[in-house]
C-alpha cells in the first residue's frame, strides 16, 4: 500500500495539507511584486551624493508588474507604495500616491496592448510614462508647496527611470517567468 505524498512514511504524522501549502505559495507569488518593489525603494533611499533614485526605482517596477501581473499590483498596494515614496523622498504626502495611481491606471487601460508588444515598444511606452509621471510629480509638489521647485530633479528622475527600466525589466521578467512556471507545475 502506497503512502500518500503528504504523509511522512516513518513518523506517522501528516504533513500540512497540500491545500495550505498551495495557498501560502499563491500568497507569496501575489505579495512578491509589492514587497520587492518596496524593498528596492528602501534600498534606493540610501544616502548617496546623487539625487534620490527612489522614484526612478519604483516607477519601472510598478509599470512592469502592472502590465504583466496586474493582480499583484492592485490599487491598495500602489497606494502603500506611493505613501512609501512620499515618506522616503520627503515629498508632500499624497503626491507620490497620486502619481503612482495615475501611472497604474494608464497602464491598466493599455495593459492588453502592451503585454503583446516587443520589449522596445514597451520601453518606449515606459519612457513616455516616466516623463509624464515626473512632470505630474513636479506639478503636484509645486501645487502643494505653493512655489515652483527646480525642474532638473524631475527631469533627472525621468531619465534615470528610463535608463534603469531595461535592467529592472530583465530581472523582473526572469522572476515573472519563474512564477509562471511554478503556477503551471502540477
Amino acid at each position: 500500500m502506497a503512502t500518500p505524498p503528504f504523509r511522512r512514511p516513518h513518523h506517522g504524522r501528516p504533513a500540512p495539507a497540500p491545500g495550505l501549502l498551495r495557498r501560502i505559495d499563491d500568497f507569496a507569488r501575489l505579495a512578491f511584486p509589492g514587497f520587492s518593489t518596496g524593498f528596492l525603494m528602501v534600498l534606493a533611499a540610501a544616502p548617496i551624493s546623487l539625487p534620490s533614485p527612489v522614484f526612478a526605482t519604483a516607477l519601472p517596477c510598478i509599470f512592469f508588474w502592472s502590465v504583466f501581473r496586474p493582480a499583484a499590483m492592485s490599487p491598495p498596494v500602489i497606494f502603500l507604495l506611493g505613501l512609501l515614496l512620499d515618506l522616503l523622498t520627503l515629498a508632500p504626502l499624497g503626491a507620490g500616491v497620486l502619481v503612482l495611481l495615475v501611472v497604474h491606471g494608464v497602464v491598466q487601460r493599455f495593459r492588453r496592448f502592451l503585454a503583446r508588444q516587443s520589449f522596445l515598444a514597451v520601453w518606449l511606452a515606459f519612457c513616455a510614462a516616466a516623463v509624464g509621471a515626473a512632470a505630474l510629480f513636479w506639478a503636484l509638489q509645486a501645487l502643494l508647496a505653493l512655489r515652483l521647485p527646480p525642474f532638473a530633479p524631475a527631469l533627472h528622475a525621468a531619465l534615470l527611470s528610463a535608463g534603469l527600466y531595461p535592467a529592472i525589466a530583465l530581472l523582473l521578467t526572469r522572476v515573472h517567468e519563474a512564477m509562471r512556471q511554478a503556477e503551471t507545475a502540477p
